[in-house]
C-alpha cells in the first residue's frame, strides 16, 4: 500500500542490496588477481560511478565465469524513498562487510622474480552491495538459488548500463594471495550463506 502511494506521489524509489557469493575449489584462487584489479582501480577512481560500474561488470562476468564453483549465496536488502536513508543503509552494509574475515583489500605487494609459493584458497567469498533508482525484481528476491543467482548477476550488470546505479561496494575474502579462508571461519563469519 505504502509502496502504491509513494509511487503514486512520484517518489524516488530507492534500493540497497547486498550479494554474497561463496566459491569453493582448488582452481578459484585467481579470482583473487581479477578482485584485487577491480579494488585497486576502483581507489584511483575515487568513487566515478562510471568506472565503478565498469568493475561491477567486470567482478559480475568473473563470477558467472566461475558458476561450476559456486558453493552457496545470500543476499540481503530493503526498499526507501528517502536518499538519505538509503545512503546510511548502504554505509552500515559497507561497515559490516569490511568488518568480516579478511575481507580489507592490502597494500602487499608482489614481486615478479619472487616464486610463487603461496598456498591457494580454496574458498572465496564476494559481497557486493549495489544501491539503485527503480524496481528490479531479479534482486528483490531470494538469490539462493543457481538460477536465481545466475540470473541476479545480470541483472547487476544490467544495473550499469541502464545507469540506475547510486552506488557500489565489492569486499572479498580473502583479501590476498596467500592467505586462507577456512570451513570454520566461513560459518563463523559469514552465517548467513545458504548451500546452493
Amino acid at each position: 500500500m505504502r509502496n502504491a502511494f509513494n509511487k503514486m506521489m512520484g517518489r524516488t524509489r530507492y534500493v540497497v542490496c547486498r550479494l554474497f557469493v561463496h566459491l569453493s575449489g582448488s582452481d578459484v584462487a585467481p579470482i583473487l588477481g581479477v578482485l584485487n584489479d577491480a579494488a585497486r582501480e576502483a581507489i584511483d577512481a575515487d568513487g566515478d560511478l562510471e568506472v565503478l560500474g565498469e568493475k561491477l561488470v567486470e567482478v559480475c562476468q568473473t563470477l558467472l565465469q566461475y558458476d561450476e564453483n559456486w558453493l552457496s549465496a545470500a543476499n540481503e536488502g530493503d526498499v526507501f524513498w528517502d536518499e538519505g536513508e538509503a545512503g546510511d543503509f548502504v554505509n552500515e552494509l559497507f561497515t559490516d562487510s569490511a568488518e568480516r574475515y579478511l575481507s580489507e583489500p592490502s597494500d602487499v605487494e608482489v614481486d615478479d622474480n619472487d616464486p610463487l609459493s603461496l598456498p591457494a584458497t580454496r574458498n572465496v567469498v564476494v559481497m557486493i552491495t549495489v544501491a539503485y533508482e527503480g524496481e528490479v525484481e531479479e534482486l528483490e528476491t531470494n538469490l539462493a538459488d543457481m538460477a536465481a543467482l545466475k540470473t541476479g548477476l545480470k541483472a547487476m550488470i544490467n544495473l550499469h548500463y541502464n545507469e540506475q546505479l547510486q552506488a557500489i561496494q565489492i569486499h572479498f575474502s580473502p583479501a590476498q594471495f596467500g592467505d586462507e579462508l577456512t570451513n570454520d571461519q566461513l560459518i563463523q563469519y559469514y552465517p548467513e550463506l545458504i548451500p546452493l
